[in-house]
């Protein structure tokens, strides 16, 4: 069977969705001028934003199954609704001055479209990129990590100009489009679809593929110790990425000295390194493995977070930050070709998903570990003693793991000889 879709446009049609939700992240330009606006209390403006970032995780497990039934196009169309919806709808709310509509609305509906949206692409664009797993999966998750930067300094334009609640008008019907745009073109390859240039490498031997793991359901994947193995590597890289991200400008501050404003655009760059750390690692894991990427990230926040403590330079202070940033971001972009890895594509969407629960859970145990570390000890030393223990564990993890593969792939070698 030909078929007629270019798999790079395919790859466009997946950034375009991640873009539109990944805007969500920009939350921060609208806490103040809602504040002031309606003189709602800033703990209640972002009790929405909470509640979009924990359905994002659990709507991702709860609807992946769904995905994988409905397909791409028919999961982002609703995401689209859904996020279209919640953002447009937010401006219904604050025109309205109503705070539970607001939660609704920028709360449940975002965060239902938020978590399918983030999902439907992926187990499709794998497909499409069987020989660079991680670069597809990379540029669509950039895509997400970009959303926000794009966005943040649009918003702060559009509110000065027309208003909070125009803003979000105009904002959700953009968001809407792109993303239907995104689901109108896409759409999983033929069974069994190559690129030539796949095709021509493997006929000539140049370049020897390597078979998926197994090809699991997700209901065979979450009763493996593999899949626990994962879960707990992207719990703890998850927790400690938020963690830092959650209070990067008042840490900075204390522990080194630097100004606000300093820190302020420590602050900025550390985006940059979050989107530039998912394309950069994800492009980087398809040549050294995935298994290997993640015990890369482990070694280098391991050294972070004991170096950290006795580190007065705040040169170097900035560049464990901006490092531990970067594999926070990695470890998102190379999850999904990580599961295909293991588990095959059968029901990756369903079982990305279900590893998605620790964006969730990341969410909340990172702030709150770094703050009642913080309030108890008056001190962020501590801080780091603590998640250098976590990273310490998830690196013997992520050892173990590896093992576990490479005795895999050697049986699965013996078995071919002697069959052959």
């Amino acid at each position: 069977m030909k078929t007629t879709k270019n798999r790079w446009l395919i790859a466009l049609s997946a950034i375009a969705i991640h873009l539109s939700i990944g805007a969500a992240y920009a939350y921060s330009v609208y806490q103040n001028p809602i504040s002031s606006q309606l003189g709602w209390a800033g703990s209640q403006v972002a009790i929405a934003f909470t509640i979009m970032m924990a359905l994002a995780g659990t709507s991702a497990a709860f609807f992946g199954r769904f995905v994988e039934r409905s397909g791409p196009r028919k999961s982002a169309i609703i995401a689209a609704v859904l996020f279209g919806i919640g953002q447009a709808g937010s401006g219904v709310a604050i025109a309205l001055e109503s705070l539970p509509l607001f939660l609704l609305t920028y709360g449940f509906f975002s965060g239902l479209g938020l978590g399918i949206g983030y999902i439907s692409p992926v187990s499709t664009l794998i497909k499409w990129f069987p020989d660079r797993r991680g670069l597809a999966t990379g540029m669509a998750v950039l895509g997400f990590g970009t959303g926000a930067l794009i966005t943040a300094p649009v918003a702060a334009s559009l509110i000065e100009s027309i208003g909070i609640s125009t803003t979000f008008y105009v904002l959700g019907i953009c968001y809407f489009t792109f993303m239907i745009l995104g689901a109108s073109y896409i759409a999983p390859p033929p069974e069994g679809w190559m690129p030539e240039s796949m095709k021509k490498n493997m006929a000539t031997g140049k370049k020897i593929i390597k078979k998926d793991l197994a090809q699991l359901t997700s209901r065979e994947a979450v009763k493996t110790k593999r899949f626990w193995m994962l879960w707990s590597m992207m719990l703890i890289n998850t927790t400690a990425g938020i963690m830092i991200i959650s209070v990067a400008s008042p840490m900075s501050q204390e522990v080194v000295g630097l100004s606000a404003a300093a820190a302020a655009t420590m602050v900025g760059i550390m985006g940059i390194f979050n989107g530039g750390g998912r394309l950069g690692w994800a492009a980087a894991s398809d040549y050294i493995g995935r298994p290997t990427v993640f015990i890369i990230f482990f070694t280098i926040q391991v050294v972070a977070f004991f170096t950290l403590p006795f580190t007065t330079n705040a040169l170097l202070f900035v560049t464990m930050i901006l490092l531990v940033v970067s594999c926070y971001g990695g470890g998102f972009s190379n999850l999904p070709a990580f599961i295909g890895d293991l588990f095959g594509t059968k029901q990756l969407g369903s079982i990305h998903g279900y590893l998605l629960t620790t964006w969730s859970l990341g969410g909340v145990f990172g702030p709150i570990l770094v703050t009642q570390i913080r309030e108890r000890t008056d001190s962020y030393i501590p801080v780091f003693y603590v998640f250098a223990a976590l990273i310490l564990f998830a690196f013997v993890i992520s050892i173990l793991l590896r093992l576990d593969i490479k005795k895999s792939e050697k049986e699965a070698l013996q078995q071919e000889h002697a069959v052959s």
